[in-house]
C-alpha cells in the first residue's frame, strides 16, 4: 500500500509542473501581439490532412526542414492535421492556418468561388506557392467482391471520405457527369481514412473512393487486413472532365504498387500548396528556399514524392497566382522566366 500512497502524494506537485506551466505559457502566447517576442520571430501552421494520406507526412518534413534552420530566417512552423483540401482552404480564409496543402480542382472552385464555395464567393486573396505529385482517383474494394468496373458501383455502399476532404467533393463532382441521381447512391458515408481498412474489410462498406498519391499507406494497411482489388475510373464521363477542366489530368495507379501486374488507368489531380496575399514575401520565400535546399531529402521522405523534380513545383497550371514571395525566388533559381523574358 506504500507505493500507491506515496504516488498520489506526489501527483499534485508533477500535475502543476506539467500542466499549469504549458497552460501559462499558452495564455501568454495568446494575449501578447507577435511582435513582443522580436521582429525577427514568426510562427506559421500548415493544414494537411489524414496521417495516413501524403499531405501530413509532407507537411511535417517542410516544418522539419525549416526549424532546421529558424535561427537564420526566425520562422518557425508546425503542422495541423485537417479535413483536407477544402477544410485548409477555409481555415486558410478564416486566417486559422497559415498554408495549406489542396487539390488543384479546390484551389481553382475556391479562387473563382464556384461548386462548394458558391456560398462564399472568390477566394480572390488565395495564392499558389509550390506544386508536387499526382493525385490518382482511385476505388478499393475486397477481392471476393462482385464488382470489376466502376458502373459495378451504381449502387454500392461507398465511402467518399470525410465532410470538407477535396475525395468527398471530387466524387460528387464525377457522379455529376455521369448522371447518377441521390437514389442511386443512398449508400454514402463519411469515415475517416483511420477507419476505413477495417471497414472495407469487415463489410461495414463495400468500396471506398481515394483522391491519393500512390503509394499509399491506407491501401497498403487494407492489403494487410484483407484480399483487395483497387478499380480505376475511365471512360467518356472522365473524357468530359479532362476536357473541360485544365484542373484534372490523365492518370494511373502504377504497375508494381500493391502487386499490381498491370497499371490501372484513372484521372487524378495535382496537390498544391497555398497560402494567402497577406503572407509576408519573406516568409514564403523563406519556406519555398527551405525546400528547394534540402529537396532531395524532402522527395525521400514519401514514395510519391519520390520521382518530382524540382521543376514540378511550378511545373502545373495553377488557378490562384503565384504568391509574390514564391514567384521571385523561383525566377531567381530559373525556373520561371524573368518579366519580359521570351519564353519559347
Amino acid at each position: 500500500m506504500a507505493e500507491p500512497l506515496r504516488l498520489r502524494a506526489t501527483m499534485p506537485r508533477r500535475f502543476f509542473r506539467k500542466a499549469l506551466i504549458p497552460a501559462l505559457a499558452l495564455a501568454i502566447s495568446l494575449a501578447i501581439p507577435m511582435q513582443a517576442f522580436g521582429a525577427d520571430q514568426h510562427f506559421v501552421t500548415i493544414g494537411t490532412g489524414g496521417v495516413t494520406g501524403v499531405y501530413y507526412p509532407s507537411g511535417g518534413a517542410t516544418c522539419k526542414i525549416v526549424n532546421r534552420s529558424r535561427a537564420e530566417h526566425g520562422v518557425r512552423c508546425s503542422v495541423e492535421t485537417t479535413f483536407g483540401s477544402i477544410d485548409n482552404i477555409e481555415k486558410i480564409r478564416q486566417g486559422e492556418i497559415d498554408f495549406g496543402y489542396v487539390q488543384s480542382d479546390w484551389q481553382s472552385h475556391a479562387y473563382h468561388g464556384t461548386s462548394v464555395f458558391e456560398p462564399a464567393g472568390p477566394f480572390e486573396d488565395l495564392r499558389a506557392v509550390f506544386s508536387l505529385h499526382t493525385e490518382v482517383a482511385t476505388i478499393v474494394v475486397r477481392e471476393d467482391s462482385e464488382f470489376r468496373t466502376f458502373a459495378d458501383l451504381k449502387h454500392a455502399r461507398i465511402n467518399v471520405g470525410a465532410k470538407g476532404s477535396g475525395s468527398a467533393a471530387s466524387w460528387r463532382t464525377l457522379i455529376s457527369r455521369l448522371g447518377w441521381t441521390e437514389a442511386d447512391q443512398t449508400g454514402l458515408s463519411d469515415l475517416r481514412t483511420s477507419e476505413l481498412a477495417e471497414a472495407l474489410c469487415t463489410g461495414t462498406v463495400d468500396a471506398f473512393f481515394v483522391l491519393i498519391g500512390h503509394p499509399a499507406a491506407l491501401i497498403e494497411e487494407t492489403q494487410a487486413d484483407c484480399n483487395i482489388r483497387l478499380i480505376g475510373i475511365d471512360g467518356e464521363a472522365v473524357d468530359s472532365l479532362l476536357d473541360e477542366a485544365p484542373y484534372y489530368i490523365a492518370a494511373e495507379i502504377p504497375a508494381g504498387f500493391y502487386g499490381l501486374k498491370q497499371p490501372v488507368p484513372s484521372f487524378g489531380v495535382v496537390a498544391t500548396f497555398v497560402t494567402s496575399a497577406k503572407m509576408p514575401d519573406e516568409i514564403v520565400s523563406t519556406m519555398v528556399k527551405a525546400l528547394s535546399d534540402h529537396f532531395d531529402s524532402f522527395r525521400l521522405l514519401h514514395p510519391a514524392l519520390n520521382n518530382l523534380k524540382l521543376s514540378d513545383m511550378v511545373a502545373a497550371d495553377m488557378a490562384a497566382p503565384l504568391h509574390p514571395g514564391a514567384l521571385t525566388f523561383y525566377r531567381d533559381q530559373g525556373l520561371l522566366p524573368a518579366p519580359g523574358e521570351d519564353t519559347k
